[in-house]
């Protein structure tokens, strides 16, 4: 019986993962985006409104620390996988390589 051995990230990783800030992770995606100057946030004094181009067209995100919001989808999520799963469509493990 043949065993495979399942690979894994570590804890460390995904940990740094999830507490990325958005516009870092934007950053190590490659990604280009802009921070809305105009933009005043109504809960959080931290949120910032962020445009980030995408495939011909604009996603607007609230970022707050690792925390994001499209408004537009109004889908929303938490850390850097999340938001490049979501972005980019891409499963878990794909997600995770784009940051290693």
């Amino acid at each position: 019986m043949r065993t495979t051995s399942r690979k894994s990230f570590s804890p460390e990783l995904l940990e740094q993962l999830r507490a990325m800030p958005v516009a870092a992770a934007l950053d190590a995606l490659g990604l280009y985006w802009k921070r809305d100057p105009d933009f005043v946030p109504v809960k959080d004094k931290n949120t910032v409104r962020l445009n980030v181009a995408l495939g011909g067209g604009v996603v607007e995100l609230l970022a707050t620390g690792p925390k994001w919001y499209d408004t537009r989808a109004e889908k929303g999520g938490g850390g850097a996988v999340d938001l490049a799963m979501y972005l980019l469509r891409l499963d878990f493990v794909a997600a995770v390589k784009r940051f290693q």
